[in-house]
């Protein structure tokens, strides 16, 4: 192979992989004058400028008197970026070892330039060493794959579900609507349909809640449902009102808050409004599904007081 060619890959290549290319350290490399290297670099830079589906462009970084290759873009991540999403996965113990840990390893290979893959590394070491998967220990990625498959075309699911208090897992025809996270867990939105005759039409208003890991089989059908544009599942505005992924109808709560951080109450409750703040503390109304929302408010102890309409009106 010519020499030329042999070092213009050898360049390419590297940066390629996120490394930046110094003059000084390549005409060393490779034995020859650092002109010889700046003209390799500059092939380089016509190359991708003729090559539009490259999307990538060659800088010069003047703080470390280097070269390395952007996306004009702008599409990848960045190091920050890569830093706090692998920071948000491995707090969230979404998934078993073997499903996140790979995850974690393809975005800190998108790191650039190699140093700040290590930093990174390094930084989220301890983490990964002491990560410590759910306890159902079940592999579903590829399983969410097909259930937002579903999802996404409208289509029928059967499925077999293990509830918490039922040894024997039940049978269900689903119209599944959406996928959330909470708190450790992914879930399945769907409505339950009233018979295997009538798949189309649901047995109750609102949605039930299933956690993935628990859908012992399913089957994604063929045959689909139909979803009126007026009343379709928004999972953005469900998330609001849903508390502890506990279904149920929907229902207005009020209480009074006496605690100090009245941001953390509105955090929780995305619908949350102040109808009145005093000397006794913050009056909250807002809308929520289902019970599970009473055991949080059980919780908060003296800071939470609950309210009928009479008692907020007279702020008493």
């Amino acid at each position: 192979m010519d020499k030329k060619v042999e070092r213009i890959m050898s360049l390419y290549t590297r940066l390629l992989k996120g490394n930046v290319i110094s003059k000084d350290e390549e005409s060393k490399r490779f034995n020859v004058n650092k002109k010889t290297i700046q003209r390799d670099i500059d092939d380089i830079r016509a190359y991708l400028a003729n090559n539009f589906e490259s999307n990538k462009e060659l800088v010069y970084e003047r703080k470390i008197n280097a070269y390395r290759l952007t996306n004009i873009n702008d599409e990848n991540f960045t190091n920050s970026e890569i830093f706090t999403v692998c920071k948000i996965l491995l707090e969230s113990r979404a998934l078993v070892n073997e499903e996140m840990m790979p995850i974690i390893d393809k975005l800190l290979r998108m790191c650039s330039p190699e140093k700040y893959k290590k930093r990174i590394s390094e930084l989220i070491s301890n983490e990964k060493f002491h990560y410590l998967e759910p306890h159902h220990g079940q592999k579903f990625v590829e399983r969410m794959w097909d259930i937002s498959d579903a999802v996404y075309n409208h289509k029928l699911m059967r499925i077999r579900y293990n509830k918490l208090k039922e040894i024997d897992a039940v049978k269900r025809m689903i119209q599944p609507v959406g996928i959330m996270f909470s708190e450790y867990y992914f879930y399945l939105c769907a409505y339950i349909s009233v018979s295997e005759e009538m798949p189309d039409v649901p047995k109750r208003p609102f949605p039930t809640i299933y956690r993935i890991d628990r859908i012992v089989e399913y089957e994604v059908l063929e045959e689909t449902f139909r979803v009126p544009y007026a009343d379709r599942f928004e999972e953005g505005e469900f998330r609001k009102r849903v508390q502890f992924m506990f279904g149920g109808e929907l229902r207005t709560i009020r209480f009074l808050y006496k605690g100090l951080s009245i941001e953390s109450v509105l955090d929780r409750f995305p619908t949350a409004e102040i109808t009145k703040h005093n000397e006794n503390g913050w009056y909250i109304t807002a809308e929520v599904y289902g019970d599970g929302v009473d055991m949080w408010l059980r919780g908060q102890g003296n800071t939470i007081e609950m309210l009928n309409d009479k008692k907020e009106k007279g702020g008493n």
